[in-house]
């Protein structure tokens, strides 16, 4: 997804088809500047909406998906599972990392593992 990087308003942007085009077209490196999309209200350039600072989009589709992360966790909590973290680094492990440590600690059925090139740890139970 993009977002607007001032960010401007609380949307976010489907980035597929521009993101084929700048693929298609790159050479060297390097995309057409065309190709950068720019925000619809204040005409500045949209950016990928990834939670890196403190301009972050959550629009209705974050708190959709928010809720229904939320409804996994409880439905899985003593359950037998496993908890499979791809490629979750140390930028927002209280969303995913943490509560999954804290479910396997918690629950003898559970099972965490971690696949990160170079990131990947679990604490000790």
């Amino acid at each position: 997804m993009f977002q607007c990087s001032a960010p401007c308003h609380n949307k976010t942007y489907d980035n597929r088809e521009v993101i084929k085009a700048m693929v298609e077209r790159q050479r060297d490196m390097k995309i057409p500047s065309e190709l950068v999309p720019h925000c619809p209200v204040c005409g500045k350039p949209l950016t990928v909406n990834l939670r890196c600072d403190d301009t972050f989009v959550q629009d209705e589709g974050w708190y959709a998906a928010k809720e229904r992360y939320e409804k996994f966790l409880k439905k899985y909590v003593n359950r037998r599972i496993l908890l499979l973290e791809l490629g979750v680094g140390g930028n927002t492990p209280v969303i995913i990392k943490y509560p999954f440590w804290r479910i396997a600690y918690n629950n003898a059925d559970a099972t965490y593992a971690c696949i990160n090139y170079g990131e990947a740890a679990a604490p000790e139970r």
